[in-house]
C-alpha cells in the first residue's frame, strides 16, 4: 500500500511539473530600431505614417503612453534591454563603437566606452534558456564588435543577422543597405529585390512554425527604420501623393534650432513613411502566424523602440518629427528617450487600457522572467507582470538618463532625471540645468531652473547620486 502511494505521489508530481512547462509563456519580444513616439498613430493620431496593426495590437493589448528607452542612442538601450541594467554599470553609454570627429576641438574629453556587452553579464536569453527555453535572435544586434560577442555566445540558439554594425550597410557590388545583396555575415543573401525588414519577418515565422510545442523566447530585433532611409516596395507612391496634401499653415516652421543643431519639426518623408508601414504589416503577419498556430492566448508580445525618433541633426535633413515632443535621438529631451510600447498576452484584464505610467527599458529583463517563473537578482528594472495582469504598479522614485559623449545629432555631453512629472536636464560644457514639468509642459518649452533653484539643486544632487551609485562615467576639462 506504501509503494502504491509513494507511485501515486510521484506521478501526480512529475504530472504537475509538465504542465508547469507546458504553460509556460511564449515571448515575442519586438524591437524596432529608431522607432519614434509620435510614429505610431495610436499614440499621435496627427502622424504622417500608418500603423493599423500596432494600432490594434494596442486595442487588444495595453498602451504605454510615457514608455522609456534606457539610453537617446541605440546600444546602451540594447544592452540594458539584454540584462535589465542600467547602462553605466554596463560601461556602455554611446553607440559601439561611437565616433566623434570632431574630437580635437571639443572643449572636453568624453569618457571611453566598453566595446561589447561582456561575455560575464547574464543575459535575459541565458536566463530563459537555462530553464528549459529555446531562443532565437533575429536582426540587429549592435552590442560588440567581435564575433564572439554576438548573439550565439550570449544565450541564443539561433542568431539570424545579428553582428557588429547597426544598420544596412551600403556598399557597391557588396551590399545594398535593406535591399539584397545584405553583405551580412549572419544572414544569406536573398533574391533580386527582396526587402531586409521582410525576410527577418520570413526567418520569424519560420522558427514559430517549427518550435510552437516548446516555449521561446523571439527577440525581433529589426534593423527599421533606421537609416539608410531606402524606400520599402510598397506605398511608397502613396505616400508621395499623401505628401502633396500637407500644407503648412501661415507661420508654421519646418524646422526649430535646437543647440547647435535642427530639429524637424513635419512628419513628410513618403520613404521613411513606407518604411514605417513595412514594419507594421510585418508585425501583422507575426500576431496572425501567432494566432492561426493557436499560441497568442499563451504569447506575450512586446513592441518598444531603443530611443527617439531621428528628427534632430547638424543641419536640416533628419527623416521624421517627435510631434509635440522636443528633440531627437541622441538628446535626453523625450523626443530623444520617450518611445512608443505596446504588450499584448494572454493575462491582460483589460485590452485597450492606456496607461501613463512610466516604464523603462530595464524592466523587461525582470518582468519576463517573472511571467516565465524564474528566478533573478534584483535589477535597475522593475517587475511589471503584476501590474499587466492587473495589479498595483510598482513603486519607483526616478529614472535618470546619462550620455556623457558628443553625437551626431548636436548633443553635448549631459545627463537627465525624472521625479514624478518634473525632469532636469544638466549639461557638461557649460555646467547649467535646465528643470521642466512634463505635466504641464510636454514639449519641455519653459525652462524653470532660475524660478525654482531649490527644486534644482535638488533634482541635481540626486542626479548626481544616481550617476555614482551607477558607475557613470563623467566627461574632464582638457
Amino acid at each position: 500500500m506504501k509503494k502504491l502511494f509513494l507511485l501515486l505521489y510521484f506521478g501526480l508530481f512529475i504530472s504537475s511539473c509538465q504542465e508547469k512547462e507546458e504553460n509556460k509563456p511564449n515571448f515575442v519580444f519586438i524591437l524596432v530600431d529608431d522607432l519614434g513616439w509620435a510614429d505610431v498613430k495610436a499614440n499621435y493620431p496627427e502622424t504622417f505614417y500608418e500603423t493599423p496593426y500596432l494600432d490594434q495590437m494596442a486595442a487588444e493589448g495595453m498602451r504605454f503612453t510615457q514608455a522609456y528607452a534606457a539610453h537617446p542612442v541605440c546600444s546602451p538601450t540594447r544592452a540594458a534591454l539584454m540584462t535589465g541594467k542600467h547602462p553605466n554599470r554596463l560601461g556602455i553609454t554611446d553607440w559601439i563603437p561611437g565616433f566623434d570627429k570632431f574630437e580635437a576641438k571639443r572643449p572636453i574629453s568624453t569618457p571611453v566606452i566598453s566595446d561589447e556587452l561582456a561575455l560575464e553579464e547574464t543575459t535575459l536569453a541565458e536566463k530563459l534558456k537555462g530553464n528549459g527555453y529555446n531562443t532565437f535572435f533575429i536582426g540587429k544586434w549592435h552590442l560588440g564588435e567581435e564575433e564572439k560577442y554576438w548573439p550565439q555566445h550570449q544565450g541564443f540558439d539561433k542568431n539570424i543577422g545579428g553582428w557588429r554594425v547597426g544598420a544596412p550597410q551600403l556598399k557597391d557590388g557588396l551590399s545594398n543597405g535593406y535591399y539584397s545583396p545584405y553583405g551580412n555575415p549572419r544572414l544569406p543573401d536573398g533574391p533580386e529585390g527582396e526587402y531586409l525588414t521582410d525576410r527577418l519577418t520570413e526567418e520569424s515565422l519560420q522558427l514559430i512554425r517549427e518550435n510552437s510545442e516548446e516555449p521561446f523566447l523571439l527577440y525581433l530585433s529589426f534593423y527599421s527604420v533606421h537609416t539608410p532611409i531606402q524606400a520599402a516596395p510598397k506605398r511608397h507612391d502613396y505616400f508621395i501623393n499623401k505628401k502633396e496634401n500637407i500644407k503648412l499653415s501661415k507661420g508654421q516652421a519646418a524646422y526649430r534650432q535646437e543647440g547647435d543643431g535642427q530639429t524637424k519639426l513635419i512628419q513628410d518623408n513618403a520613404a521613411y513613411a513606407s518604411m514605417v508601414t513595412a514594419m507594421d504589416e510585418n508585425v501583422g503577419k507575426i500576431l496572425k502566424e501567432l494566432t492561426d498556430k493557436g499560441l497568442d492566448d499563451n504569447t506575450w508580445v512586446i513592441l518598444t523602440s531603443d530611443n527617439g525618433g531621428l528628427s534632430t541633426l547638424y543641419g536640416e535633413g533628419a527623416p521624421t518629427a517627435n510631434g509635440p515632443l522636443r528633440a531627437g535621438k541622441g538628446w535626453c529631451y523625450e523626443g530623444g528617450i520617450r518611445v512608443p510600447l505596446i504588450i499584448k498576452g494572454p493575462g491582460i484584464k483589460m485590452p485597450g487600457k492606456v496607461y501613463d505610467l512610466p516604464v523603462v527599458s530595464m524592466d523587461f529583463f525582470p518582468t519576463l522572467l517573472s511571467m516565465a517563473g524564474i528566478n533573478f537578482e534584483e535589477t535597475d528594472g522593475k517587475d511589471l507582470s503584476s501590474f499587466l495582469e492587473g495589479g498595483d504598479a510598482p513603486e519607483r522614485e526616478v529614472l535618470f538618463w546619462h550620455y556623457p559623449q558628443y553625437h551626431g545629432s548636436a548633443w553635448k555631453p549631459g545627463s537627465a532625471i525624472r521625479e514624478g512629472d518634473w525632469k532636469l536636464i544638466h549639461d557638461y560644457e557649460s555646467g547649467e540645468n535646465k528643470l521642466f514639468n512634463l505635466e504641464n509642459d510636454p514639449g519641455e518649452k519653459k525652462d524653470l531652473a532660475n524660478s525654482m533653484p531649490d527644486k534644482t539643486m535638488a533634482l541635481h544632487g540626486k542626479l548626481m547620486m544616481e550617476l555614482k551609485n551607477t558607475g557613470g562615467k563623467f566627461p574632464t576639462t582638457k
